[in-house]
């Protein structure tokens, strides 16, 4: 959320912070253990966001109870297509011992771009749509290719962005974790 000088609250503009990401990480000045979004450590919020059908998906049916991990995707971002093999390792290596969700930020995204993306990719994932901001507000999310990685008691371990992430670590520091 941003805080205007009027009082208000505006939504941030993803769209340009993901275009700055973009930039820092095409430049290799980004990193693992990201140094913005919600801080390692913290309690990761239980928050609720809509499935593509429309659904609710309550995340603190999960956090809490087992790792978690949480990728703000978009289908337009190279990095998160690049990362969809670790993504897949992940799946390989813990299978249903973690729950991964790809919470699609909808800049420039809709439904029906999501789901031949979907299609042609079949990402490992289950996939919610934050249309209304809700899980970018709670997670600070600075810009798309942001993971999140939540231990079995509900506390962030590992937050990152980039190509270069070990999200097979992150996991196996959560599954530990507790």
């Amino acid at each position: 959320m941003v805080r205007r000088k009027d009082g208000k609250t505006g939504r941030r503009n993803v769209g340009i912070a993901s275009a700055l990401v973009l930039t820092l990480l095409a430049a290799g000045r980004a990193q693992a253990q990201f140094d913005a979004g919600i801080p390692v450590g913290s309690k990761a919020p239980a928050i609720i966001i809509a499935d593509l059908d429309g659904k609710p998906v309550d995340l603190g049916t999960v956090i809490g109870k087992k790792p978690v991990l949480l990728e703000f995707w978009a289908t337009w971002c190279p990095i998160c297509k690049a990362l969809l093999p670790q993504l897949e390792r992940v799946h390989q290596a813990f299978g249903d011992r973690v729950e991964l969700f790809g919470i699609n930020v909808t800049v420039n995204d809709s439904k029906s771009r999501i789901q031949r993306y979907l299609a042609e990719h079949h990402p490992p994932f289950r996939v919610l749509f934050d249309d209304k901001g809700v899980g970018t507000r709670a997670y600070d999310v600075p810009g798309t290719s942001f993971i999140v990685v939540v231990d079995s008691g509900g506390k962030v371990v590992y937050t990152g962005s980039g190509e270069d992430q070990d999200l097979v670590a992150a996991v196996r520091r959560a599954m530990g974790a507790r």
